[in-house]
């Protein structure tokens, strides 16, 4: 498609300028061999996408039991474009998203579809959302999804190929300009971000080598092509580019596997690991994961935030957005860690909202909620007892999830391992 000859990436990263009316942006399982990942220092590289006090101020990470937990507002580091527009009528507002990735990141044995949903988030705390929810006469059913960068379009997205959900959300649908901008990007791979399954996200330069560290670098190519011969059904005519379902994977086409992803050293892992890499042709941002994705990326049928019942992390059966649900049926939300589930059985989750009474039962953490995963989840009663304390100090201690182990510690008078000891005996 011509859009893509004039892509951002080759020519030195300058922005495609492409447009248009968005709506809002679901999921699907549909990925390979586990990495062993040697951890880096997070302080080291996510504040520097601005000055530390100002990133400071917009981006939170911290590491627990083997998760990185990322909390942002969602507004850019970068200048964003004019919004409202003519392709975008919605206003950018402040988000709070709490994100949860493993820093042990392991390949499962099958790839997961991307659905409507962020396939992860940038340093700067902007999610990676690249699917629209323009479809073929705006019929969700008719299987044909516009792609956003097809021009087909006009999605009002900016030159840091963003735009803005109706709740005010910031996202990408490509390589994020202005964020890339920061870095020498051409000079070695630019981490840029974290996807849902914990895997690192990359700009488009990396080693011609993957295993050579010393070597020169590309603009690596993704391995997706426009279909020959016309659609069977839907908007007919022949494949153009206009959606999603005109791409094919073809092995070997380019540089990348189906999920945009690679394995090799970069400069935060020179040990090597699988990362995943925006290019400048489809699919810009993967259209899968090979790990697992957290449910804290999904959106649940209540609007941005929560997962399904299936995907739910213990036993409530999360009812998305709103996280309802009459029997500790709680959701976990994007946007807040509140309000999941009535709790009725001790198995409240987490959805949009802050939590209230009776949000997690007796059980808390554990069937529905987020809790350490390492050795199960915690039994807040108990643990409760063994700090002679009620279990309502001790819940209102942890606070919403995910949990400041610090903080409850210092309230309680006790050490954090005091803490860790009483919630994981074993």
């Amino acid at each position: 498609m011509n859009i893509f000859a004039k892509s951002l990436l080759l020519a030195g990263v300058s922005a495609v300028a492409l447009s248009g009316n968005a709506l809002a942006h679901g999921v699907e399982q549909t990925a390979g061999p586990q990495t062993d990942a040697a951890e880096h220092d997070d302080a080291a590289f996510w504040p520097s996408i601005v000055n530390p006090a100002a990133a400071a101020a917009h981006v939170t990470v911290d590491r627990a039991e083997g998760y990185r937990y990322v909390r942002s507002d969602g507004l850019p580091d970068h200048q964003p474009g004019q919004f409202p527009n003519r392709g975008n009528p919605h206003t950018i507002s402040k988000q709070d998203y709490r994100f949860r990735v493993p820093l042990a990141p392991a390949k499962a044995a099958r790839a997961t579809r991307l659905g409507h949903q962020n396939f992860g988030v940038a340093l700067n705390g902007v999610p990676f959302d690249p699917l629209t929810a323009e479809y073929w006469r705006r019929d969700r059913r008719s299987g044909w999804n516009v792609e956003a960068m097809s021009g087909a379009m006009n999605l009002g997205l900016d030159r840091n190929n963003a735009h803005v959900q109706p709740n005010g959300a910031y996202h990408y649908h490509a390589l994020p300009v202005g964020l890339i901008e920061k870095f020498p990007y051409r000079d070695k791979p630019t981490l840029i971000g974290y996807a849902a399954d914990g895997f690192p996200i990359y700009g488009p330069y990396d080693y011609v080598d993957p295993r050579n560290a010393a070597g020169a670098l590309k603009a690596l190519k993704a391995s997706y092509r426009v279909k020959a011969g016309t659609r069977p059904s839907g908007p007919g005519g022949r494949y153009d580019g206009t959606y999603v379902q005109d791409y094919e994977y073809v092995a070997g086409f380019g540089d990348l596997d189906q999920c945009n992803g690679r394995e090799g050293v970069t400069p935060e892992y020179p040990g090597g690991i699988y990362h995943y890499v925006i290019t400048a042709s489809y699919p810009f941002i993967p259209c899968c994961w090979v790990g697992t994705p957290d449910a804290s990326f999904r959106r649940g049928p209540g609007g941005a935030g929560g997962m399904s019942g299936r995907d739910r992390l213990g036993g409530g059966q999360g009812q998305g957005g709103q996280g309802q649900g009459g029997r500790g049926q709680g959701g976990m939300g994007r946007d807040n860690w509140g309000q999941g589930g009535q709790g009725g059985q001790g198995q409240g989750g987490f959805g949009p909202g802050q939590m209230g009474p009776g949000q997690m039962g007796s059980r808390g953490f554990g069937q529905g909620g987020i809790g350490p995963p390492p050795g199960g989840h915690p039994d807040l009663g108990a643990a409760a007892g063994r700090l002679g304390i009620s279990e309502e100090q001790l819940r209102r201690a942890l606070g919403p999830p995910p949990p400041d182990f610090d903080s409850a510690a210092r309230q309680l008078g006790i050490s954090r391992e005091k803490l860790f000891r009483a919630l994981h005996p074993n």
